[in-house]
């Protein structure tokens, strides 16, 4: 009979695991029970069945006693509270971390004792082995037990199915003290600090004074805390995620630190060369630095790090990409000087398609820092060519720079000034962004010019970007995106050269009627310029207007010369004489003249017919500039001002008192307008308000003024309002030869929506070669004969006041 107790006994020997509870050490067995074992296992024939018995009992010792056991160790305070909730994101808790040291030595204790009872089951292999023959038994259960994986494969498991949340921060709090203690000699390189002080600071690596640096004794933990990890197969799968999320950590910091506002050079090249030197040499140490040199066989690196790289290396571009684009209205202002960095990230947006995120993320910049009432218009068109060129330069197809610039286009369109500003930069003296571009000379391309060079430089052809909304590129055609320059895109604000041109008219009109000495070289190459872009048609008007002023002088001289018309003459008139045709209407303003200085006018006016025959002039005495000596007192002022400046203190010197209703009435102006143009000589301390609307000549200086001192152009600069009228003004004026049509329209057909009056006045205009406009000042024309309750507007149509 066997002793089934005795037999039992060995088995215990030889397999510990089987007595139930944690796995002790094992003890040496002499081969009598490995062979008392075998002949009773032999004699009952269920040697398969014992195998699959001490299968199923090492699985469950791994279930129930190594792993909770090992999980223990993190259970309680591990990581606090407040950043359990923010666990998704594991790289911002691990550097939120108070006291990664600790975790640190809690992995290590944890790996320690689960690698030690790893070694003790993976002795049952070689005793189960040492127990059978081969000859015994092939079964499938003693076969399974017998594959070296087997066991390994089992605690991957187990660890994975009960794995907290929370692991993975405690993982990459150990490797960020791996990183920190790898990176110490690089660190060190990069700083430099004088000796005397250098002793007195805590060592970068392991945070101990310098004296008791204790980085050899940290590294040689954690090289043999990562050998226990590879041997036990848990490299990968245990701590793969905490690795990927402290990488790219680490990446995220290096691109802020290095990278960050510098946008005068390239950063890709240092950033390849950083994660191959750095980033994936100390991921090949995790795998190599525990082997010792004459160690038989050197493990390789797994090929799952070398693909790691690919994955990391895509990474590092889209987060530099999207530092750069964070940072992209600075690179736009600091353009060309930022030309490396939006080179950079023209190479990442090829390997990464970023159009989505770059268009809106510099959409939002834009309306945040320079759409709102706060920016001045001449900053906003600034920023607009400097987008231009920027994203020009980054996108050749046009698409993002229609996108991106719409919102700045919609919003200058709706400032009244904004016509205004784009000529002043255009002209005004000294280099500006739109004045360098009009002195390019580059001709405006429109669609069917651009046709033909697609062809001829098919070489540089570049398609359409993909993933743009196809309904953007329908309405916005490539090819005229990619020739326009910015000079057409600047006027395409308004959509109209017409009323840019106007605009252009009207400034010039106020720049030759301030200074008739104005510098006509720079007027003449501005004009042709622009006759360059926009063609002759529309500039001859301007033209006509500097031939005005040349002829003018020309026509001053000759009756100054004439002895006969400057007899008993008060003060020398110089006129600039205007064609009115071709000249911008001026503005509905009037002014009386003394007689004694309208009997002057008319003498020149007398002069000026006998010159030219059978032409007359019709004087605009509101406009000009009048040289005037005040003599009062004991003072002598000598002033530049405006005409009607002038009339005001003229009728002083003849009454010292008056009220704003007489001065209104022998002066024409309105008693508003009049008020305004007194407090100048208010400020001079020559009138005073006595009482309220009486006006007092001031015949002795009471008190100094601040504008006393003012020098001529301080002065002139008082009263600068345009004698001429605005684009929209003229534009209304234009739009009031429809006027009777609309009435008959209306007469005819009782109500009209505005879309069907707009197309019959078109019909109207190309039939008659009138003057074309566009539905919306159409709507802002009739919306203005509502107001004067010439029409009434109700139900979306319109119809005539009754």
């Amino acid at each position: 009979m066997c002793d089934f107790d005795a037999v039992w006994l060995d088995v215990l020997k030889i397999f510990p695991v089987l007595g139930g509870g944690s796995p002790g050490p094992s003890q040496p067995v002499e081969d009598a029970v490995y062979e008392n074992v075998r002949r009773h296992l032999q004699e009952l024939g269920n040697i398969d069945t014992f195998a699959a018995i001490l299968d199923l009992e090492i699985q469950s010792v791994i279930r129930n006693v190594l792993s909770p056991k090992f999980w223990k160790h993190f259970q309680g305070d591990s990581v606090p509270t407040d950043l359990q909730t923010c666990i998704q994101d594991q790289a911002l808790v691990i550097e939120a971390l108070p006291d990664k040291n600790k975790l640190f030595t809690q992995f290590i204790d944890a790996i320690n004792e689960l690698y030690h009872s790893f070694n003790i089951l993976m002795q049952v292999k070689p005793r189960l082995a040492r127990l059978m023959n081969p000859e015994i038994s092939s079964g499938l259960s003693s076969a399974k037990l017998l594959h070296e994986d087997s066991i390994k494969s089992y605690l991957r498991d187990s660890l994975l199915s009960q794995l907290p949340p929370a692991f993975s921060v405690v993982v990459g709090a150990f490797y960020w003290v791996h990183f920190k203690l790898y990176t110490k000699a690089s660190h060190l390189a990069l700083t430099t600090v004088d000796s005397e002080v250098f002793d007195e600071l805590l060592c970068v690596g392991c945070n101990f004074d310098v004296e008791q640096c204790c980085c050899l004794r940290l590294t040689e933990m954690v090289n043999k805390t990562n050998m226990k990890l590879f041997e036990m197969n848990l490299i990968d799968r245990l701590t793969g995620s905490a690795l990927t999320s402290l990488i790219k950590l680490k990446i995220k910091e290096h691109i802020n630190d290095t990278c960050q506002g510098i946008f005068d050079r390239s950063h890709l090249k240092q950033l390849e060369k950083w994660l191959a030197d750095v980033i994936m040499t100390w991921l090949k140490s995790i795998f190599t630095d525990w082997q010792t040199k004459d160690s038989a066989k050197e493990l390789e690196v797994p090929s799952s790090v070398q693909s790691f790289k690919v994955k990391l290396t895509y990474y590092m571009y889209e987060t530099f990409a999207q530092s750069v684009i964070g940072q992209f209205f600075s690179i736009i202002i600091d353009y060309p000087d930022s030309i490396p960095a939006i080179d950079d990230l023209k190479i990442c947006m090829e390997k990464i398609d970023m159009r989505v995120y770059l268009t809106e993320s510099l959409r939002s910049s834009l309306e945040a820092r320079i759409l709102h009432p706060g920016v001045n218009t001449m900053d906003i068109l600034t920023g607009y060519v400097a987008a231009i060129k920027a994203i020009r330069h980054l996108d050749q197809s046009g698409v993002i720079l229609e996108m991106v610039t719409a919102p700045i286009k919609d919003y200058l369109r709706k400032r009244s000034d904004t016509v205004r500003r784009v000529v002043t930069g255009l002209t005004e003296e000294g280099p500006t962004d739109l004045s360098e571009e009009l002195a390019k000379g580059e001709s405006i391309k429109d669609g069917k010019e651009s046709g033909p060079d697609e062809f001829s430089n098919w070489e540089n052809w570049e398609p359409d970007p993909f993933g743009i909304d196809a309904n953007l590129m329908k309405y916005n055609n490539s090819k005229i995106m990619r020739s326009a320059d910015i000079i057409s895109m600047v006027v395409d604000i308004y959509g109209s050269k017409e009323l840019f041109m106007t605009e252009y008219r009207n400034l010039m009109a106020d720049r030759l009627l301030a200074h008739l000495d104005f510098n006509s070289e720079k007027e003449i190459r501005n004009l042709e310029l622009l006759k360059i872009r926009f063609g002759e048609s529309l500039l001859h008007s301007c033209e006509v207007m500097l031939k005005d002023v040349t002829d003018s002088k020309r026509i001053n001289a000759h009756i100054h010369g004439d002895g006969n018309s400057n007899e008993n003459q008060m003060f020398d008139i110089s006129s600039l004489i205007v064609s009115a045709q071709f000249w911008p209407s001026f503005n509905k303003e009037s002014l009386q003249l003394p007689e004694e200085i309208e009997n002057e006018f008319k003498k020149y006016t007398k002069a000026y017919e006998g010159y030219k025959g059978n032409r007359t002039l019709n004087w605009r005495t509101v406009t000009g500039r009048v040289n005037i000596v005040i003599e009062i007192g004991d003072r002598t002022m000598d002033m530049v001002v405006s005409p009607t400046l002038a009339v005001i203190i003229y009728h002083f010197q003849n009454k010292s008192e008056w009220t704003i209703e007489e001065l209104s009435s022998i002066t024409k102006v309105p008693a508003s307008a009049l008020r305004r143009r007194i407090s100048f000589w208010q400020n001079h301390g020559l009138i005073s308000e006595s009482s309220p609307g009486l006006f007092t000549l001031l015949e002795k200086e009471t008190e100094k003024s601040q504008f006393e001192e003012m020098s001529l152009a301080e002065a002139d600069d008082e009263d600068l309002e345009s004698a001429m009228a605005s684009a929209s003004d003229q534009r209304e004026e234009e739009l009031q030869v429809f006027w009777s049509y609309i009435v008959g329209m209306l007469t005819n057909l009782d109500s009209m929506p505005i879309d069907r009056i707009h197309q019959m006045l078109k019909l109207f205009a190309s039939h008659s070669g009138g003057v074309e406009f566009t539905q919306d000042e159409l709507k802002h024309f009739l919306q203005r004969k509502v107001r004067e309750h010439k029409l009434l507007f109700s139900g979306g149509v319109y119809q005539l006041a009754k």
